[in-house]
């Protein structure tokens, strides 16, 4: 048992295996990147398929056509008149342009809904975010089901401005064109709700919270008519009046969460597969062309895209906001110029409504977390997940790399190699020893082989265990995460014209922290070496174990000198707050992949930068990475990223891009619940790099053997200084005065 013990001390403190963890860590990080490359290939893809059997898709013969189309443009005239500004003729001659108000808008739209016989309802909302108001009513009614009891529903959903901006007309005029024609039909199982929104974020939102009864009263009104569980919601996007090409299926929820893949597959089967028209994913009728879309960098690039959007969280379109109360829900948009007409995109809502209406349960045999690479392929989460796996254990690694360095101090030590003396020269070696500790011998000079009264002394280099202070460290990490929600409170809360001017102040504070406290800690290094000694000098008893102190009681020596405590306590800190990071990134992988891989790749700099005293090169390094990885720096550069992508015109500025996603991210906190990115930021990013810019200033600032040291002997010297005092004072009270001694 012995000898397997020293031989696991021996590996445990070898130089090479010390060596080892941080290369093994850069290792996971790059094998985590490398993996994600890799998901494009058709070896680590799958082709698509539907689990649930009951869907049945493109098994019916559609019946949407024919009358149906002059139905459709008379809706469309009538539609346009409350939608589209119109030119009206005043009196002396002039031309007007004016647009229908909202209530006459919804009120027309509910006479459409009555004409076929189907109850409707309007609700009103109105939400505050940022000092803005954001108001509006919605329209819907409900067809009921001659075969079911109500108590399961499908939606239809039909934005007034779709997710661009953009009037979606048709759109709403196929809803109320499909409401008509469904109303006359027997077959349906499932209540049918057509809901026509203003827009397609706050609309959306106030009417599924309404509908789930988690609204508040006083920003949305309750709603009148209701039906059963809803099993699928169906958004139409046709914002155009001209023939289309292809259907874009859009399917990204808040905070990265997705719905089944078997409505996405169902939706592909029935558009490509029975009607012959093409679907796209992540707009790739903007960056591929349809013969190439299996190549392996358009599908790099739709992996991209659909990683963006789930890890931003943020709503893309109506069918959004419908995820977190897990129902499965997509938006159908028709893109560019071709052969396909109004009525073949209404044969595939009704369709896929019709194969929703099969389900005896709502979907849950397929996958709820996957990645789309094109329409008929995706990698499911065994195979995407070790990725984010690999570069959480990247983390993990160091930090128990660390944790065990913080451990060890390396001493050295007496090694008799050659005795050639007898007992009496045992006895003389001793008082040379003493004799020459009396003279004042520096340490370096005994630590040399020497021979004193003929015994050879040889020194060697050990790793010897030492006590670790965690008071400080780990109050440190606490109070880092703690405070990390003061900021993010700050953000979400602003108001509009402030987003921009409380953000600079943020960025101000926050990058001054690392500074301020490297700055305290070296004004105070009693916060450092205060967890080894009461105020005393660091002495040790007789039997070579560490003194007892008021403040701690441990089995193990604290380290040597005031450097290598230094050193331990930004090795703990780095320590503690990669394993925190570790857990983090680990734990959110399974919630939202995207964000914990971008968060992991955006960190992975932070995870090698620190305190290097030693190394001038590693400390310029490490400075570099803490200036470049700052969570603002990265901001920045990602909206001057945007501007020269094309995403904004020439007329929006940098300031204007950051002031948008400011706005965006207040927004989704508040109205949608988005809470991935600000979180992520500030609860995830930013104490990690705090901590490593703290290190990467302290090389810069600090000095262990000068100025620190210089505080840590000054704090000594008058901890002596007030025990003489001490002393002296009882000794006075002790000793009779001279009066008395007269007295006597």
């Amino acid at each position: 048992m012995g000898l397997l013990r020293s031989s696991l001390s021996n590996i445990r403190t070898s130089p090479r295996l010390l060596k080892a963890p941080p290369y093994i860590s850069l290792l996971c990080f790059l094998g985590g990147i490398i993996w994600i490359l890799l998901l494009p290939l058709d070896e680590y893809s799958r082709r698509t398929y539907i689990s649930e059997n009951a869907l049945l898709p493109g098994q019916v013969h559609t019946y949407f056509h024919g009358t149906e189309q002059n139905i459709f443009r008379a809706y469309r005239h009538e539609v346009a008149e409350v939608l589209e500004v119109q030119e009206h003729v005043q009196q002396d001659g002039s031309k007007a342009y004016m647009k229908a108000t909202p209530q006459h808008r919804n009120q027309r739209i509910r006479d459409l809904f009555g004409n076929s016989g189907i109850k409707s309802a309007v609700q009103s909302y109105k939400y505050t975010v940022g000092g803005q108001d954001f108001e509006g009513e919605n329209v819907y009614g409900v067809v009921h089901a001659p075969r079911g009891d109500g108590t399961e529903s499908i939606v239809i959903v039909a934005p007034v401005e779709n997710f661009e901006g953009q009037l979606n007309t048709d759109g709403v005029t196929l809803l109320l064109t499909l409401a008509r024609y469904f109303s006359r039909w027997s077959l349906w199982s499932k209540d049918i709700i057509l809901l026509v929104t203003p827009d397609t974020s706050t609309g959306p939102q106030a009417w599924i919270d309404a509908y789930l009864s988690q609204h508040d009263p006083e920003m949305v009104a309750s709603l009148s008519l209701k039906s059963g569980a809803i099993q699928g919601v169906i958004c139409i996007d046709f914002p155009f009046r001209h023939s289309f090409h292809a259907l874009h299926i859009s399917y990204d929820g808040i905070n990265g969460q997705l719905p089944n893949l078997d409505l996405i597959n169902t939706a592909t089967q029935i558009s490509a597969g029975q009607l012959g028209i093409p679907t796209l994913l992540q707009s790739q009728h903007l960056y591929a062309k349809p013969e190439a879309q299996h190549h392996y960098l358009n599908r790099l690039k739709v992996l991209g895209h659909g990683m963006r959007n789930q890890a931003v969280g943020h709503s893309t379109g109506a069918h959004s906001v419908f995820m977190p109360y897990h129902i499965d829900a997509i938006t159908l948009t028709a893109v560019g110029d071709g052969r396909e007409d109004e009525m073949a995109f209404g044969r595939v809502v009704e369709s896929l409504t019709r194969s929703l209406n099969n389900l005896l349960e709502k979907l849950h045999q397929s996958f709820f977390f996957y990645l789309l690479l094109q329409n008929n392929r995706f990698v499911s989460i065994g195979t995407y997940l070790p990725s984010a796996m690999a570069v959480g254990a990247g983390f993990s690694v160091m930090a128990i790399y660390l944790w065990i360095k913080s451990g060890y101090e390396q001493r050295e030590e007496k090694d008799q190699q050659h005795t050639k003396a007898t007992e009496h020269d045992n006895g003389q070696r001793d008082r040379t020893e003493a004799a020459l500790a009396d003279a004042s011998i520096t340490n370096e000079q005994l630590f040399n082989t020497e021979s004193a009264g003929g015994i050879d002394l040889a020194r060697r280099k050990v790793w010897k265990p030492i006590d670790r202070p965690l008071v400080l460290p780990l109050t440190l990490i606490a109070g880092l995460y703690l405070t990390s929600l003061i900021p993010l409170a700050i953000l979400v809360t602003a108001q509009k014209g402030a987003l921009l001017t409380r953000t600079g102040s943020l960025c101000s504070v926050l990058i001054m922290v690392p500074i301020g406290l490297t700055f305290v800690l070296s004004n105070n290094p009693k916060l450092l070496h205060g967890t080894y000694f009461d105020g005393a000098p660091l002495e040790k008893q007789g039997n070579g174990a560490p003194r007892e102190t008021g403040l701690v009681h441990s089995d193990l020596s604290p380290p040597s000198d005031s450097k290598t405590r230094v050193l331990q306590f930004h090795t703990i800190l780095k320590s503690l707050s990669l394993l925190v990071l570790g857990l983090e990134l680990t734990v959110l992988a399974t919630l939202n992949f995207s964000l914990s891989m971008f968060l992991g790749v955006l960190c992975t700099p932070l995870c090698f930068a620190g305190f290097y005293k030693d190394s001038s090169s590693r400390a310029v390094a490490s400075l570099v990475a803490v200036v470049l990885f700052n969570p603002f720096v990265v901001a920045n550069a990602a909206t001057l990223a945007a501007k020269l992508a094309g995403y904004y015109d020439g007329s929006v500025g940098l300031t204007d891009v950051l002031r948008i996603w400011l706005e965006a991210v207040s927004f989704g906190w508040r109205v949608h619940g988005a809470y991935g990115v600000p979180v992520g930021v500030f609860c995830v990013w930013l104490p990690a790099w705090t901590v490593a810019t703290l290190g990467t200033v302290s090389s810069f600032v600090m000095d262990e053997e000068g100025k620190v040291e210089k505080r840590v002997e000054k704090v000594k010297g008058i901890a002596k200084d007030n025990l003489t005092q001490v002393k002296q004072a009882a000794q006075r009270r002790s000793s009779p005065s001279p009066a008395r001694k007269r007295k006597k």
